[in-house]
This record gives C-alpha cells, sequence and structure tokens, in this order.
C-alpha cells in the first residue's frame, strides 16, 4: 500500500484539511484508517531560531532524565486498552427483508492517566464505536471503563474508571508549544499488542497539519522518528523531563504487514498535549469545547495568505461548501484572505489556527484578496458538523 500521494488542496471547517496520504497509527487490523498530513517546509512554524537553546540541552535537574528512568517513571501511568465494538451488515438476510449480520470485533490501544479521579486520555478513533471498553494496568489490575467524553475532530476522549487513587499514576503534561526540533521523546504504547512497549526518538518538526478521523484538520501536531505502530494509539509522547508532549496518533507509512497494518517508517504525529488537556479537561468538566466552522477549501501550498481552492477534488465537493458560513458571507473561489480582524494572515497554516481560537457565533472580519482588489468582508462563524462535508 503506497501513501505517498500528493494532492493540492484540502477541506477546512475554520479547519483545514491536507495534502499527504497516512495510515492510523491505530488499535489494530479492526481500525486502521487512511488519513492526511499536510507537509511543511524547512521555515515550519515552531521549528525554532538561532540562539534559541532546545529543551533538550536546558539545564536543570528536571531535564535530560535516562530511558530508563522516564520508563520507571511514567509507565505506571500508561494504560492498555481493549476494545469491543459491534458492526451489523445487511447480508443475504438483509436484503430479503431478514435481519443482518452482526459482527463483534476487539482492538487494542494505550492511554494516559489523566488524574487520581480515574480520567484516562486516549485516541478518540481507539473508543469510537466500543461497546466494552476494559484498561489494563502495568501491576495486573484491570478495570472496565466508561466513555466520558470524545471529539472526533481532534481525535481525544476521555475515559472513566472507578479506582481508589492508590491504584492511579497521573502523568504531568507538558506544554506542547515549547517543544522544539531534536528535543528527545520516547514512546510508550501497545504496538501490535505489545503492552508497554518503549521507543525512543526525537522531535523531527513541530507545527505540522494532520487531518482527524471526521476529516476535519488537527493543528499542532508534534513529528517524531520514535518507533509508532498499531496499537500506540493513545499512548504517550513523552519528553526528556518525563512529561506526556502528545498522544501517538498517526503514522506515514509505505510499510504494511500480512494482516494490510500500516507499520512505522520513522514518520509518526502525535496530538499535542496542550489540545488534548483542552479537550479532557471540557470533557470532565460537562463544557465540551465548541469548535467554529468556516466551511471552505483550502489551498495547502500558499505562503502569501490563505488561499480558497478554485475547483472541488482532493476530498473537497466544493470550495466553498453551500450553506456554509463561508458562503453566506460570500466568499469566493480563488480569495486569498490576508487578515483576521486586522491581524495579519501569511499562511494558510495561520489561518486555521486562529479561525480556531473563536467559539462558534462570533462575527469576525476578513480582509481577502479577489482580483488584484482588497475587500472586507464579514463572517460569522458557525458550529463545526460532526463531518467535514467533503466530495
Amino acid at each position: 500500500m503506497n501513501l505517498k500521494t500528493i494532492l493540492p488542496t484540502a477541506l477546512i471547517g475554520a479547519i483545514v484539511g491536507a495534502v499527504v496520504a497516512l495510515a492510523v497509527a491505530g488499535t489494530g487490523a479492526t481500525k486502521t484508517t487512511t488519513v492526511v498530513q499536510q507537509p511543511q517546509g524547512s521555515g515550519a512554524k515552531g521549528a525554532g531560531s538561532a540562539g534559541t537553546i532546545p529543551t533538550a540541552f536546558a539545564s536543570g535537574s528536571s531535564k535530560g532524565l535516562s530511558i530508563n528512568q522516564i520508563y520507571r517513571m511514567d509507565s505506571p501511568g500508561v494504560v492498555d486498552i481493549d476494545v469491543l465494538s459491534q458492526t451489523t451488515s445487511p447480508g443475504l438476510g438483509g436484503l430479503f427483508g431478514g435481519g443482518g449480520i452482526t459482527q463483534q470485533t476487539q482492538a487494542e490501544g494505550a492511554g494516559v492517566v489523566y488524574n487520581s479521579a480515574g480520567d484516562i486520555v486516549t485516541d478518540e478513533h481507539v473508543v469510537a464505536g466500543a461497546t466494552s471498553i476494559t484498561v489494563h494496568f502495568q501491576d495486573g489490575q484491570s478495570a472496565k471503563a466508561t466513555l466520558v467524553g470524545k471529539d472526533a475532530s481532534t481525535d481525544t476522549a476521555v475515559i472513566h474508571v472507578n479506582l481508589p487513587a492508590s491504584e492511579l499514576h497521573p502523568l504531568k503534561f507538558a506544554n506542547s508549544n515549547d517543544a522544539q526540533v531534536g528535543d528527545p521523546v520516547i514512546a510508550i504504547g501497545s504496538p501490535f499488542g505489545q503492552p508497554w512497549t518503549t521507543t525512543q526518538g526525537i522531535v523531527s518538526q513541530v507545527g505540522r497539519s494532520i487531518t482527524a478521523p471526521n476529516n476535519f484538520t488537527i493543528t499542532g501536531a508534534i513529528q517524531t522518528d520514535a518507533a509508532i505502530n498499531p496499537g500506540n494509539s493513545g499512548g504517550p509522547l513523552i519528553d526528556a523531563a518525563g512529561q506526556v508532549l502528545g498522544l501517538a496518533d498517526q503514522i506515514e507509512t509505505n510499510n504494511t504487514n500480512a494482516n494490510g497494518e500500516g507499520s512505522s517508517s520513522g514518520v509518526g504525529f502525535a496530538v499535542p498535549s496542550n489540545t488534548v488537556v483542552q479537550e479532557a479537561n471540557g470533557f470532565i468538566s460537562g463544557h465540551p469545547v465548541k469548535h467554529s466552522y468556516v466551511g471552505v477549501c483550502l489551498n495547502s501550498t500558499s505562503t502569501n495568505g490563505a488561499q480558497i481552492a478554485t475547483s472541488p477534488g482532493n476530498g473537497c465537493s466544493a470550495p466553498i461548501a453551500p450553506g456554509s458560513p463561508a458562503a453566506k458571507a460570500g466568499l469566493q473561489p480563488g480569495d486569498t484572505i490576508v487578515a483576521v480582524d486586522g491581524h495579519p494572515i501569511s499562511s494558510t497554516e495561520q489561518f486555521i489556527d486562529t479561525v480556531a481560537g473563536y467559539p462558534p457565533g462570533k462575527t469576525i472580519t476578513l480582509t481577502v484578496k479577489r482580483g488584484g482588489q482588497t475587500k472586507t468582508i464579514r463572517l460569522t462563524l458557525g458550529a463545526r458538523p460532526a463531518t467535514a462535508p467533503t466530495g
């Protein structure tokens, strides 16, 4: 399975899609899907600048722990997750008015103990469609879990176990904005059914964009060469201080095993810890994060603003989704957005991040270049639908 097809545009709902095919770093053969990742050049956001000391070389007793030290400190806070789900297909019975065929599937992923109350964070695609969730701890303890909340557009979820605090080992979460290229990291998870497997690597790049299970875009993803494979999903990517930098989510790969599962080619991606923490706190408090929606396809190669695509294709049914906030505001294919509320926009990525900071219902002012002219357009952000309207 060759997953290297390059595509020029991608859909956003105030959050953009992308351009390189990937495989979810998944939950086993039953959960492998195809997703996309947006490449960036050497000037990608967060790459660091001359004179800045990388986290890996910062002084202080909390930095530069050995892999063994990190593993012994953090592995009790990493869990193995078994998920059962059911799917029904029409079968012959369904074709002739009878019942369909129900099939039970099993998948596996990983997760991180978030607090001493029993909340655990993982990837949404690990628990999507689950009829039963079982969490296994390193000391041999197992417990049934219930779903607290999940968000396919950031591929994050929180599940809950009823265990005493003495049985739980919450991990600390880092500020993912501090990650720099070259920082050492380790991943802990359950690749190919091998729980608490540890791999090492570095932060290969930051500020990546990857496509979520519902085809919206996750921004700020952390790229790593630490080996990530099916079963690592939801497990932590940990920095040199032993703090969670993100949750393993996807891999780009040209390699597959006998079951058709993608395997590590040294290009993996993690949902950033800042996104995970924001989503988790919302689920636990009963106030889930609400995401804004614009409804346009953007040119992922745009470098002088965020340019709307000029034609359908590459997963977009139309450059501007019918009935979307963009359509209502009068945006047109080929428009280039160069500012939001007076703040300059230099790239597609910057537009995504800027719009993501506004709540649904907020009216924003866009400065748009169209046919050599500059126009000002008022747009009221919508609420993101459950699935991106792709073609």
